[in-house]
């Protein structure tokens, strides 16, 4: 059995965070992880803050993250994912965040406009791309559970000890309403490690394999 964290933050790209991408897979590799995604957080604030110039640029500087934990994860035999975690501060849910998964390099660099989308223009633009949307911590303070439709799933264990995210009610609504559940650490500093993710069978080795995983809901939750 395999286990990985699907919500987790780097000091080098999201300014929330507080550990290092190399010394966050250590940590994990110590708890007894296979792997991580990468969700940084992907804000309009980042971007106005980028030291790069062109859409590209900007986009590589919010890669530091992933890659250094990427490099790390070699070193580790530890399998790392890149994700993200989107918000739309400009589209009257300032609390929101989305998780998606299956994201690539390639995706982001032709997208200048994703922060433009809003989450109805997201969701379509996952399933036109085969990547999966999930609402992260959709009952937290200053959050609202969006439209159920647009949704692949919903984050149902947030691990983030600073915060209630009210996760057996999620998990509920979730139940209730045959959506796909996910769990993650919301990992920002150190403490906050294994206190979320997914344990399957199959080794997650690429984006695929993680959709694959997502889809045939071939996992069970952790936490």
């Amino acid at each position: 059995m395999f286990k990985y964290d699907l919500h987790i933050h780097t000091s080098e790209t999201s300014s929330c965070a507080r550990v290092s991408a190399s010394d966050m897979i250590k940590i994990y590799k110590s708890e007894g992880y296979q792997g991580v995604v990468i969700t940084d957080h992907f804000k309009k604030f980042f971007f106005k803050n980028s030291e790069g110039n062109t859409w590209e640029e900007k986009v590589d500087d919010f890669l530091k993250g992933y890659r250094a934990a990427k490099e790390e994860g070699k070193k580790q035999s530890m399998d790392v994912l890149l994700g993200m975690e989107i918000a739309f501060m400009e589209y009257d849910e300032p609390g929101n965040d989305y998780l998606v998964y299956g994201i690539t390099e390639k995706i982001l660099k032709e997208m200048p406009n994703l922060l433009e989308l809003g989450i109805e223009g997201l969701s379509e633009f996952c399933r036109e791309n085969g990547l999966l949307l999930y609402q992260a911590h959709p009952l937290r303070k200053n959050c609202r559970l969006v439209d159920i439709n647009l949704l692949d799933g919903v984050e149902v264990h947030n691990g983030n000890p600073r915060h209630d995210s009210h996760n057996d009610e999620i998990q509920k609504i979730a139940e209730e309403n045959n959506l796909k559940m996910t769990s993650g650490s919301d990992y920002h500093e150190l403490g906050d490690e294994s206190n979320g993710g997914i344990i399957t069978p199959k080794r997650i080795r690429t984006n695929e394999d993680l959709l694959r995983v997502l889809r045939n809901s071939e996992y069970e939750l952790y936490y």
